[in-house]
């Protein structure tokens, strides 16, 4: 397991932005081009560079990542005013072990024939790149930059926007 303080300080700052944000909303390409989003449950762990999401081998989103690997998921808290946009690759990984490791009994409800279930598997998303938005200021602090944006003309929401590279 890789330890937090060895990790490099972009994973570090993204693994702080989706912490507690537990569904994500996952968008892949569709066959005819189209891109396609559906909610999904991000493992609670600590996060090195990759996403796992528990998943049935024969879903559309499996079929959709082998033909097109690149996906996007979309994290928001916006009791917090914390949004969060990563980029990355997706691929299916079979692994018993790893599913184990992951299981909570939460998961019962989407999978009721428990983590035993032979057509259950993993969808891994090596993180590529990511962009997150931080305005955890005040709703007051928030109305003034709104206002300020307006009266300027110039764009000032406050708060962090922020690209970061993960690999």
């Amino acid at each position: 397991m890789t330890h937090h303080h060895d990790l490099p300080e972009d994973v570090k700052r993204l693994g702080e932005k989706i912490k507690g944000i537990h569904i994500a909303m996952l968008t892949t390409v569709h066959e005819d081009g189209t891109l396609r989003s559906r909610p999904m449950a991000t493992q609670q762990m600590e996060f090195d560079g990759d996403l796992w999401f528990l998943t049935y081998a024969d879903s559309s989103k499996v079929s959709e990542v082998q033909k097109d690997q690149q996906v996007n998921l979309s994290y928001a808290a916006p009791d917090d005013n914390r949004y969060v946009s990563v980029s990355g690759t997706a691929q299916l990984v079979r692994d018993r072990q790893k599913i184990d490791e992951l299981w909570n009994p939460f998961y019962k409800a989407w999978f009721p024939n428990g983590k035993d279930d032979p057509n259950i598997a993993l969808l891994k998303v090596n993180v590529t790149s990511a962009e997150y938005w931080d305005a955890s200021s005040s709703k007051m602090v928030m109305l003034y930059h709104i206002a300020k944006s307006a009266i300027t003309g110039k764009e000032d929401m406050g708060g962090q926007n922020e690209k970061l590279q993960i690999k």
